[in-house]
């Protein structure tokens, strides 16, 4: 069974249940501490560039991962994305094959043999920074303008897989999403490292007649961050009246999205999701439920490329 993910986690201090919950954080912090003495292996005939977070689920992976193998394409290198399987993300899955060259299978190291076998030239992961097994050339890490790090502490106790001050060890941040108070973020990021290159997106939702915004809408959606969707859809005028929130990479029953179009229904009202969820959803049952195709916008794009081109 799926769960949603805690709302204490992203409260701006932790509260009582945080603390109660920090003994059982020991194991985490055991655990990345062991990790940090394995043994990485470089790849010398490909080169890599993995895009993970260390804030659990929801910060944009999988977007900015299909963002920058289309600024590589541009850019010639021979070019492929990797995603660990998982039964779970199928969702994302899909979206990296219908958009990119996907390698995906169970182990990250025989994707990349895979990869260097097609001759590729270069490979982007959508997530990995904790697979301590690769050492990545380029390592980027996530966050979502709207929950940042959370409360800052470890899981169970908040959201973070990591230490903040595991910043020290990647390349570049990105904060994604469509938040511009984020003036506080960048100096605290600065603080861990100052070295590392920082790059801001956002989510435009690319043009499309299907939609009438004088309408009303009923969205739900089960990824990482629901916010972010949601803001998305109210910045750009669209009239949401009722929100309904599943847990991140949910798989639906016919039952839940029969009840969806009752309720859409009875408010006199039309249905949206995130392209994410649709693509799991039953042909059968998806009649009448669209999706928003949403465009990341990245900037500073030149300084990005000019750092993925100190590995090319």
């Amino acid at each position: 069974m799926k769960l949603k993910k805690p709302s204490f986690w992203d409260y701006k201090r932790p509260n009582i249940i945080s603390y109660l919950l920090l003994p059982f954080t020991v194991p985490f912090i055991l655990n990345n501490f062991i990790l940090s003495f394995s043994t990485r292996k470089k790849y010398q005939n490909i080169k890599s560039i993995c895009v993970g977070n260390i804030y659990v689920g929801g910060t944009g992976k999988t977007p900015l991962t299909i963002k920058i193998y289309q600024i590589l394409k541009r850019m010639n290198p021979r070019t492929a994305t990797i995603k660990k399987w998982y039964a779970d993300q199928a969702d994302e899955q899909k979206i990296l094959t219908k958009q990119t060259k996907l390698y995906c299978f169970k182990d990250r190291k025989y994707a990349i043999q895979k990869a260097i076998k097609d001759n590729m030239d270069i490979v982007v992961f959508d997530d990995g920074l904790q697979d301590k097994s690769i050492n990545y050339d380029l390592k980027f890490v996530c966050f979502n303008k709207l929950t940042f790090f959370g409360n800052g502490f470890l899981i169970p106790a908040g959201p973070l897989r990591e230490k903040l001050k595991s910043l020290n060890k990647y390349d570049a941040v990105f904060l994604n999403g469509n938040d511009e108070n984020i003036y506080k973020l960048k100096p605290l990021i600065k603080k861990f490292n100052k070295k590392i290159k920082i790059f801001e997106t956002f989510y435009k939702p690319k043009k499309n007649k299907k939609f009438d915004k004088k309408e009303k809408y009923v969205i739900f959606s089960g990824i990482g961050n629901p916010e972010s969707f949601k803001k998305t859809l109210v910045d750009n005028n669209f009239n949401i009246i009722k929100e309904i929130i599943f847990p991140d990479h949910y798989q639906y029953n016919s039952s839940e999205i029969n009840n969806i179009k009752n309720l859409a229904k009875k408010l006199n009202a039309k249905i949206m999701t995130t392209e994410k969820d649709h693509v799991k959803l039953n042909p059968r049952i998806s009649k009448g439920i669209n999706f928003l195709e949403i465009e990341l916008v990245l900037k500073k794009e030149k300084e990005l490329i000019n750092l993925i081109k100190t590995i090319i």
